[in-house]
């Protein structure tokens, strides 16, 4: 019998359109999936050549320590003084992660005991939800919604659940709504710690995926974050390095350094050769960061103004690699999804995959080359064409 932490962890809504695209390529349909949230893109070539010429190195296959190597923390805290202006003790205030999602996982082990409560925000990533199952704590749903451009409204909050509460979990640019968060609010969730306590958990795997010079901030460039919280920024979804499983974990020195310690009894540390190539990649020119962002772009562009076409409004987002759209037809999130695969061929994420205030949106992921994108838009079209009319 699996363990009855593993109740609850369903993934039920993922799991049904992985079964659906899998029977849909049985039957010989060809797909176009933009469900997945990974780059498609390869990692810029010097990237991939400090790669191949590090693990031909005789020294590069011991084991590492969970914390790293120097040079890649002190490369991750002069990235985010050069980034964010942001200080960081390399040595206490940084630490390397198997990919973010490595450390979104484990921080709920390092901080929540059965029965413990944290905010989390719906809709949401769904490993949020799935690390503090794991741990054995309850959900406390923090609605994002559209009319607050996908912000929690902290004075909404029950003071009595926020004071029960031992964590809350932020994402700009978020996922799935691809919303941005300004200086301002982090500067609000700084307070609001400080009021109840918490502890603060911001995902910032998107902050170099944004469009037409926008450019996200840190939580830590808040005034007090870094007495409250602590950030993950994944290495993976910047260099277009996601296979590698490379991202860090910094800010607050205590909370680096228990996570630390859970993790030096769960794992060993990140294959050397990636740590070489992350340390090389934060401190090397950004060019490829930037000509990653143009080239979202114009999937961003080409899909919203495609759609648009069809009679498919959709808003056009700032940041992060996905376009959070609501559904255009009278049906929920899943039926419009499961029909769109079926009948046309495309695969996108039905919002109540990502928890209850996501019904009524899909999430497309921007994760096809233009082509491809064109043909998606062809057949959105062509799919769209009666319902809407119908309408």
């Amino acid at each position: 019998m699996p363990a009855k932490r593993l109740t609850g962890l369903g993934a039920s809504v993922f799991t049904e359109m992985d079964n659906l695209k899998k029977n849909l390529e049985r039957e010989g349909k060809t797909l176009i999936n933009l469900s997945i949230g990974s780059p498609d893109r390869a990692p810029a070539e010097e990237l991939r050549q400090v790669l191949s010429r590090a693990v031909l190195e005789d020294t590069q296959y011991g084991y590492t320590l969970t914390r790293g190597t120097g040079d890649f923390r002190k490369a991750c805290a002069q990235w985010y003084q050069e980034r964010f202006n942001v200080s960081l003790d390399p040595e206490t205030e940084v630490l390397p992660l198997m990919g973010s999602q490595d450390g979104l996982a484990h921080i709920f082990l390092a901080y929540i005991d059965p029965g413990d409560s944290a905010l989390i925000p719906d809709p949401g990533y769904p490993i949020y939800t799935a690390g503090l199952l794991l741990a054995g704590g309850e959900k406390v749903s923090v609605p994002l919604l559209e009319k607050n451009s996908y912000l929690p409204d902290l004075r909404k909050i029950d003071p009595a659940l926020a004071r029960r509460a031992k964590l809350m979990f932020l994402n700009y640019p978020n996922n799935p709504t691809a919303a941005v968060a300004p200086i301002s609010f982090f500067e609000e969730v700084v307070e609001f710690a400080k009021e109840y306590n918490l502890l603060i958990c911001h995902d910032a795997a998107y902050s170099e995926l944004a469009f037409e010079g926008y450019r996200p901030v840190s939580f830590l460039q808040a005034h007090g974050a870094k007495e409250v919280g602590i950030e993950f920024h994944s290495v993976s979804k910047t260099y277009n390095l996601a296979g590698v499983r490379l991202g860090f974990a910094v800010g607050n020195a205590e909370v680096i350094g228990t996570l630390s310690q859970l993790k030096s009894n769960i794992d060993y540390g990140v294959f050397g050769p990636v740590l070489k190539t992350g340390a090389f990649a934060l401190g090397s020119g950004q060019d490829s960061i930037e000509e990653n962002r143009r080239a979202y772009q114009r999937r961003r562009d080409l899909l919203v103004e495609g759609c648009a076409r069809a009679g498919w409004k959709m808003p056009l987002p700032q940041g992060s690699m996905f376009i959070w759209a609501p559904v255009p037809t009278k049906q929920d999130s899943m039926e419009f999804a499961i029909e769109l695969a079926r009948e046309a061929g495309v695969i996108v994420v039905p919002g109540v995959a990502f928890g209850d205030y996501g019904e009524g949106y899909v999430r497309l992921a921007m994760v096809q080359e233009e082509s491809v994108l064109q043909e998606a838009v062809r057949r959105i079209e062509l799919f769209l064409r009666d319902r809407l009319t119908e309408g």
